[in-house]
């Protein structure tokens, strides 16, 4: 039953739905490797072991009566702590909002349920989703599953590390900035962003409402693709027959190259060559307008951020972390005229942007230019963390900028991903071009 822990989701809800593994039975080895695991508090802000246990045993009925719900019907999940959850608290990492206990769950926590999906607890994250490494002073940090001293990435730390360590099949994570790429490229996990807007934020608790996306953090891209379905309450997409022979990547030079350090640089020049060999035609881009697009960054992230946190925050600032303090009040020095000019040439650049790659089906960065960094030097070293911070989030805020949707994949070199970028609303297609990398990827 130990193996159970580090198959896939899919491959989990095949053998419940061959007869080879009972949910029950299932829900117990997760818990049990819970229970056991050093990490465990590092890596779960809480259980939800009560609701895990009916939700297993109902799978469990349907499984034995013929009518599961389709794949994942019976898979153990991890929430990230801003996904509402009916009668337990939802605290968003965050002292600010310590006892917090919505009354329904969130949107995508019901779908989710609706398919089957098993609730196994909700995971600890970087306060309020407002910083890319995953370290939290205020209440857990989790460590990268290749480098214990170092932290496994954010927002969605837990999420990530719940998968990493065999404590989940899937974990659903945010990406604001990068929060489910970042911790999935550092832990050696496939992770999607999607497209803003196309998976519902209701009862998730926001940080920049322009920008918050919902994706899921796993093992595969079959499971990526399977858990979109799941979260919006629709069909995955058929991944049968991808190949990436005759489809055109392109590298993007601009920015996303710039101080990329030895081994994201390694894992990702080893990877595009291998995408090459697999029968991808690649080429070079440089997109000025991505240049421009990140200048408006300071404007739109805080600007939003701080709009929506400030009377929060201002009432109760010695409760939070000073590193994300800082960074929600550099949301008050710009006016509202400066965030409609932001918007208005922000949606110019996309629009040139759009122009531009047309005629790809995918735009290749690293995920991160940077590996994780040390926790012990971010405790006591604030220059660090904040160069650090930026530096890492950068090449996954061009996504968010731009309105793209991606997928990033490992690269066979610890803690460095590549990402697939594909169009907005492109979610479908890029999973599709992410399975055949991945197969090309893993053999290579």
């Amino acid at each position: 039953m130990q193996q159970w822990l580090g198959m896939s989701a899919g491959d989990l809800g095949r053998g419940i739905g061959r007869g080879e593994i009972d949910p029950v039975d299932l829900l117990g080895v997760y818990l049990g490797a819970i229970e056991e695991h050093e990490f465990r508090d590092r890596i779960y802000a809480r259980l939800t072991v009560a609701r895990a246990e009916a939700e297993a045993a109902a799978a469990a009925e349907r499984a034995k009566a013929g009518q599961r719900r389709g794949v994942l019907d019976g898979v153990p999940i991890s929430w990230k702590d801003l996904f509402d959850t009916s009668g337990v608290a939802t605290e968003a990492g965050s002292l600010l909002l310590k006892g917090r206990v919505p009354a329904r769950d969130a949107e995508v926590v019901r779908n989710a349920g609706e398919a089957g999906l098993v609730c196994l607890g909700k995971t600890h994250m970087t306060e309020l989703a407002f910083s890319g490494l995953g370290y939290n002073p205020s209440t857990e940090s989790p460590p990268c599953v290749n480098d214990l001293a170092s932290v496994s990435g954010g927002s969605s730390s837990g999420a990530a590390t719940s998968v990493a360590f065999g404590l989940a099949a899937c974990g659903i994570g945010s990406d604001t900035g990068g929060s489910v790429r970042i911790p999935a490229a550092w832990n050696d996990l496939v992770g999607l962003k999607t497209t803003h807007g196309r998976v519902s934020l209701k009862g998730v608790v926001p940080l920049c409402g322009t920008f918050d996306t919902v994706g899921p953090l796993c093992r595969t891209v079959e499971d990526a693709a399977l858990m979109l379905a799941a979260l919006e309450g629709g069909r995955a997409a058929d991944l049968r027959g991808a190949t990436l022979k005759g489809k055109r990547l392109a590298v993007l030079r601009t920015v996303a190259l710039e101080d990329v350090r030895e081994g994201p640089l390694k894992g990702f020049e080893g990877a595009v060559a291998r995408l090459k060999d697999g029968g991808a035609v690649v080429e070079e881009i440089d997109a000025p307008e991505v240049a421009a697009a990140m200048a408006l960054s300071g404007v739109l992230f805080t600007a939003d951020a701080y709009g929506r946190w400030r009377d929060v925050i201002e009432a109760a600032p010695g409760k939070m972390f000073d590193q994300v303090l800082e960074r929600f009040r550099g949301g008050r020095v710009h006016s509202g005229a400066d965030y409609v000019a932001a918007w208005i040439a922000l949606r110019a650049a996309r629009q040139v942007w759009a122009e531009r790659v047309a005629g790809y089906d995918a735009v290749m960065v690293a995920t991160s230019p940077i590996l994780p960094p040390n926790l012990a030097r971010l405790e006591r070293d604030k220059a660090y963390f904040a160069a650090e911070n930026l530096l890492a989030l950068r090449n996954t805020r061009i996504g968010n900028l731009m309105g793209l949707c991606g997928v990033t994949l490992p690269t066979g070199v610890a803690s460095c991903g590549i990402t697939l970028y594909g169009a907005a609303g492109g979610e479908e297609r890029v999973l599709r071009l992410a399975a055949a990398a991945e197969a090309v990827l893993a053999n290579g």
